[in-house]
C-alpha cells in the first residue's frame, strides 16, 4: 500500500539558513525502498556546504537538503525488492553509481564519476521525515545494532576502507593525526582488527579524551607536545609502521611523514580546506614511504555493521551530541561555534 501524504524536509535557503518545508512523501521505485529515517549524522562536509556554500568546486545551489549518514526503517518496497520487508531496520549507502563505467566494472564503485551521493550538489540529503533509494544500498541492522549506530555506519566505512588501504595489519605500531569523526572511527576499524598499538595526536583535549575512551594506547595533544619526538620515544626512535592523516592540515601530513619508519604508509584521509599541501618529498623518497589515499568506501558497509553487531566498534559513542528535528538549525550552528567542545553530532529525525 503506498503510504500518501507530507513530510517534513529541512532544507537550505541560504548559508546558515535552514527552514522546514512540506514535501510529498516519496515513491519507491521497483527496485527501491521507502524508509522512515530516524537519524542522521552531521558530517564535516554538510558543515562546509552549510558555512561556505561550496567544496572546492563543488557549490550548492538553494534550495539544498543537507545529510548522508542516516538509517531508519523500511515501510514500503518496491515490486522487484526481495530481500527486504516493511519493519526492516537499514542503514543507507548514500552513493548510487552508474555500474557501467571502468570503475564500477572492477569493483572500485566509489571512484565511478557519475555517482549520485545523497548532499552533494546538485543532489540533495536525508534530512527529512522519509527517503526512497535503491534497496541494494540498503543494508539490513540486526537486532543488536540501533538506528543510532546505523546512521554511523557511513563514518565508520571511511574508517575501515582507510585501514584496508594502507593494509593495517595486528603488531603494527599506528598513529592517527586528528581525533574528528575520521580519526576515532579510523581508530575503532584499526581495534576492529586487533591492532593495539594505536596512538592518536590532535590539539582539542575533548577529542583526545573520546580517542582514550575509545582505546588509544596514548593520547599526544600537538599544541602542548612535540608530536613527533613523543611518537618517536614511544616507538624507541624506530618510528611507526603506518600513519593517518585525518586532519587535513599542511602541519599534520609532514608530521606523520616525519613520524613513520622507513618503509612505512602513510595514508591521507583528511580532505585540506585549501585543497593543496607542501610536504617533504625528499623525506618520503628517502624513507621509500608508500603514500596512500581514501575516497569514501567500497564493499565495507556489511563488514562495519558487523563490526557494531560484535561490540568491536561501538559506534555510538563517537557521538557527543544529540538534536531533535526540530532543533537542527541550532544543532549545526552549534556545530560550527563549538568545535572544541563537539566531537560528533546527529539528528533525531523522529
Amino acid at each position: 500500500m503506498q503510504l500518501k501524504g507530507k513530510m517534513k524536509t529541512a532544507v537550505m535557503t541560504a548559508l546558515r539558513k535552514l527552514e522546514f518545508e512540506e514535501r510529498d512523501i516519496p515513491v519507491p521505485g521497483a527496485d527501491e525502498v521507502l524508509v522512515k529515517i530516524e537519524y542522521v549524522g552531521v558530517c564535516g562536509s554538510d558543515l562546509h556546504f552549510f558555512e561556505a556554500g561550496h567544496i572546492g568546486d563543488c557549490t550548492v545551489t538553494f534550495p539544498f537538503v543537507l545529510g548522508h549518514e542516516a538509517a531508519g526503517t523500511v515501510v514500503e518496497t518496491g515490486a522487484d525488492v526481495k530481500h527486504l520487508k516493511a519493519g526492516d531496520r537499514v542503514a543507507l549507502e548514500p552513493g548510487k553509481t552508474c555500474g557501467k563505467c571502468e570503475f564500477c566494472k572492477t569493483g572500485r564503485y566509489n571512484l565511478c564519476s557519475q555517482v549520485e551521493f545523497f548532499a552533494t550538489p546538485p543532489y540533495d540529503g536525508v534530512l527529512q521525515e522519509y527517503a526512497v533509494h535503491r534497496a541494494d544500498l540498503c543494508f539490513k541492522l540486526p537486532e543488536e545494532v540501533d538506528t543510532l549506530s546505523g546512521a554511523m555506519i557511513e563514518p565508520l566505512a571511511v574508517g575501515f576502507h582507510a585501514v584496508n588501504q594502507g593494509n593495517a595489519r595486528p603488531g603494527q605500531k599506528a598513529v592517527i593525526m586528528g581525533a574528528g569523526c575520521i580519526g576515532l572511527v579510523t581508530l575503532m576499524a584499526l581495534k576492529s582488527y586487533g591492532i593495539s598499538q594505536v596512538y592518536v595526536v590532535d590539539v582539542l583535549e575533548k577529542r583526545l579524551e573520546k580517542a582514550k575512551e575509545l582505546g588509544a594506547a596514548e593520547v599526544i595533544n600537538g599544541r602542548e607536545t612535540d608530536a613527533v619526538k613523543r611518537l618517536m620515544e614511544l616507538t624507541d626512535q624506530e618510528g611507526c609502521d603506518i600513519a593517518f592523516e585525518a586532519a587535513g592540515t599542511q602541519i599534520t601530513a609532514c608530521q606523520a611523514i616525519r613520524a613513520v619508519k622507513k618503509g612505512a604508509s602513510v595514508v591521507l584521509v583528511g580532505y585540506s580546506s585549501s585543497g593543496e599541501m607542501t610536504l617533504p618529498m625528499s623525506l618520503v623518497l628517502d624513507k621509500e614511504i608508500r603514500l596512500q589515499s581514501v575516497f569514501r568506501y567500497r564493499h565495507i558497509y556489511p563488514m562495519a555493521i558487523q563490526a557494531v553487531a560484535d561490540g568491536r566498534a561501538d559506534v555510538k559513542k563517537i557521538v557527543t551530541n544529540l538534536y531533535d528535528f526540530d532543533q537542527v538549525q541550532r544543532g549545526l550552528d552549534q556545530c560550527i561555534e563549538d568545535k572544541a567542545d563537539i566531537v560528533k553530532a546527529a539528528i533525531k529525525i523522529c
